[in-house]
């Protein structure tokens, strides 16, 4: 690979994405040193030029091409319309875009057919669910704290919840979903054109990919009888085949895999009832395939 090739542009979010995405690229081996240049990090991955921006900014400096790859929500690639391609959903900092009104003007749960005004901060994703909806309303701006427009100033918002405490904290309920977003990795679709720069992403990718995938996962071993060994390693759900070493003396096999974290509630009580002993579970930091 050239040395002499131009260092692939990363944009790091600002805000509430930021110390998901730090940890992320620091559990990659990828530590961000913000030093006292804050907006301008580095990271240990030869090759990169860094800059924090908004999510919003980054969205719009991928597609105009002055940033290669970069983390944003899908709700900002949606609501700006980037031509961007999606390389990684972390599924960091899940929302749901909904839309949410007081309660006291809905009619058996639903908006009113009646003029409306609607607030919030997707004016392209609000005005295509208007439409879509066939509701008569105007649409207003809101630069952050959307919640606090209705009743007076609007009738209903179009936000992004998490948990949907804030929007029960201001009396409105969710009368309608437009989507659901995380935070992901995205490229600038002439980046990818590029070979040297394509390469150095899909390195970076595949760190980003491996502490994913060891999230996920965890190292699952446990000690068996011979005669027991198929039994064992038939209830283990691995992501290839399980490693078998034979134990000292020939007293039997320890078993070990990658199982999904999920999984484990029902696998320990699988794998004790077909005669697995000594069972250990460790986390994983990465995890290529």
């Amino acid at each position: 690979m050239s040395t002499n090739s131009p260092p692939v542009a990363l944009a790091l979010p600002k805000g509430s994405m930021q110390a998901g995405v730090l940890r992320l690229l620091e559990d990659a081996g990828l530590p961000v040193a913000l030093g006292a240049r804050a907006y301008r990090p580095r990271i240990t991955l030869e090759g990169y030029e860094c800059k924090l921006l908004k999510p919003q900014n980054i969205v719009e400096m991928l597609h105009a091409g002055s940033r290669d790859l970069g983390f944003a929500g899908a709700d900002w690639v949606a609501e700006l319309d980037g031509e961007l391609i999606e390389l990684v959903d972390t599924g960091l900092d899940p929302v749901r875009i909904v839309a949410a009104a007081p309660e006291s003007i809905l009619v058996n749960g639903a908006l009113p057919d009646s003029p409306l005004v609607v607030a919030s901060e997707y004016e392209r994703l609000t005005r295509a669910w208007i439409a879509e909806r066939g509701l008569e309303a105007r649409f207003v701006h809101s630069y952050g704290a959307t919640e606090v427009f209705p009743p007076e100033d609007a009738d209903c918002i179009v936000d992004n919840t998490q948990t949907g405490s804030t929007l029960a904290a201001n009396e409105l309920v969710v009368v309608d979903e437009l989507m659901r977003s995380s935070t992901r990795l995205y490229a600038n679709p002439g980046a990818m054109e590029r070979l040297t720069t394509r390469r150095r992403i899909e390195d970076f990718v595949l760190l980003v990919r491996s502490v994913l995938d060891a999230r996920q996962r965890v190292m699952f071993e446990v000690n068996v009888d011979p005669d027991r060994l198929e039994a064992v390693v038939g209830v283990l759900p691995c992501m290839r085949e399980p490693t078998i070493a034979t134990l000292h003396h020939g007293q039997g096999y320890a078993v070990k895999a990658a199982v999904p974290r999920r999984d484990l509630p029902a696998l320990i009580p699988a794998v004790k009832e077909s005669g697995g002993t000594d069972i250990v579970i460790s986390r994983l930091d990465q995890i290529i395939a």
